[in-house]
């Protein structure tokens, strides 16, 4: 009976694997590929077999995985979207607004790969709607998301909700990026699937750390604020429920991750929150009052660190990882700081649960100066940091500076490049940035 039940789930999970449902869920949301007649071979003349779980890391040198027929780069390089162009059965593109109805659009992946430097294929939009939705959606597990979302928290709402949510989305994307170094499955097959985005399409499947973070943020949150903020249940229920399921589907539009992918990283992200659930207040308590707490944070933070960039070839989502381990590094001794200093204190027990104050033009105008001038001030401290800690680095070990993708593929470079990098903007974020509101008279 236990093996019968055994085969059955292994049958489900490859069934779920496969890269055909993916496809059947774009077509049904309106993305259609230009792919050529024929499929994409490579050098040696052997097709690139359309299986589930490959194990290996798709190159763009080694095998052609775009989504159209203009792989030579000859066709026209649209950048984002446009509604005239349609495909010959060639592959070939040409004027013939004739042929394409008003809701299609021609477009491309809006970032290149990072590793790599593949720009993508053409692909075609017939609902606009739900390419901007999913779009939206995928957005909310990048950086620029977590680069606003963190600080505005912090710096308007609840300082204590953003620094625990901090620590776990740290350690949440330390176990999800982790984990897809050790199982090393590769993304979906293209074809049939579309590759609506590229840009991590280089890192290994599976979990997919967008459903991770886009489960473990919402949810969090609302562990977090319910009953230390005053709303319904049901309201906060169904917010983390709705932001959850956009990320978890928008990874299935983007033919980035299948279906088996995305419930694993959703139901692995519930089993992390619940590890960290019972521990989060003691791990908070204890970051900002134990007097050995700076060196445990900088300990764990970069054996972890070294962990991860031992599990693997260099790739995109080593640096991800020690960027979420620096910037929770940093903010946990920004925090430290703050509580020794006796600066931002917490709002007493009596006060709870809190509300939320009237709104008034004044309040806006200061929230959003607030927000503004501190996110000017964390850019310009990351592109300060980047400009100065690469070449340093490079000068240091010996390597050439005038390739920066190539310098971060060497460990040496790429981990205290993250480290110091991201743990001065989340330190400025938690500390640096609250003080100069206070010299400004904004806090």
């Amino acid at each position: 009976m236990a093996n019968d039940l055994v085969k059955v789930f292994v049958q489900m999970c490859n069934y779920l694997q496969e890269p055909r449902h993916v496809a059947r869920f774009q077509n049904f949301c309106g993305v259609k590929g230009t792919f050529p007649d024929k499929p994409a071979k490579r050098e040696s003349g052997r097709s690139e077999p359309d299986c589930p779980g490959l194990r290996k890391r798709v190159q763009s040198s080694d095998v052609s995985v775009g989504n159209g027929a203009a792989a030579d780069g000859s066709g026209p390089q649209v950048n984002g979207m446009q509604g005239d162009i349609t495909v010959r059965p060639d592959g070939s593109a040409a004027a013939a607004a004739a042929n394409v109805d008003s809701d299609t659009a021609r477009a491309k992946p809006l970032r290149k790969n990072s590793l790599t430097g593949d720009v993508g294929q053409e692909f075609l939009i017939h609902n606009k709607f739900l390419f901007y939705l999913f779009t939206f959606g995928t957005e909310l597990g990048n950086e620029m998301f977590f680069i606003v979302f963190f600080p505005f928290l912090f710096w308007n709402i609840d300082a204590l909700v953003s620094r625990r949510l901090i620590v776990v989305w740290a350690w949440n994307l330390f176990v999800g990026q982790s984990t897809k170094d050790m199982v090393r499955w590769s993304r979906p097959a293209s074809p049939p699937v579309v590759k609506v985005e590229v840009f991590y399409n280089s890192e290994y499947s599976m979990p997919s750390t967008h459903a991770m973070t886009g489960t473990a943020i919402p949810f969090c949150l609302f562990m977090l604020t319910y009953g230390r903020w005053q709303y319904p249940f049901l309201f906060g229920f169904s917010v983390a429920l709705s932001w959850s399921v956009l990320v978890c589907v928008s990874r299935v539009y983007m033919g980035m991750h299948s279906i088996l992918e995305v419930i694993t990283g959703f139901l692995y992200s519930l089993l992390v929150l619940a590890f960290f659930q019972p521990i989060l207040e003691m791990i908070d308590t204890f970051y900002m009052m134990d007097h050995y707490a700076p060196l445990v944070i900088v300990v764990s933070h970069v054996s972890f660190g070294l962990v991860a960039f031992s599990l693997d070839s260099w790739s995109t989502s080593r640096g991800d990882t020690a960027q979420a381990l620096g910037t929770g590094a940093g903010a946990a001794l920004a925090s430290h700081v703050n509580y020794q200093l006796g600066l931002l204190l917490d709002p007493p027990l009596s006060s709870l649960p809190l509300t939320l104050p009237s709104i008034s033009t004044s309040l806006v105008i200061r929230s959003l100066l607030r927000f503004l001038i501190g996110v000017a001030v964390l850019l310009v401290t990351r592109m300060v940091m980047k400009a100065v800690t690469i070449p340093f680095l490079c000068r240091l070990f010996g390597l050439p500076s005038d390739d920066v993708r190539q310098a971060r593929q060497h460990m040496k470079v790429e981990l205290p490049y993250r480290y110091i990098v991201y743990s001065v903007v989340g330190f400025s974020c938690v500390s640096v940035v609250p003080l100069l509101f206070r010299i400004l008279n904004l806090a």
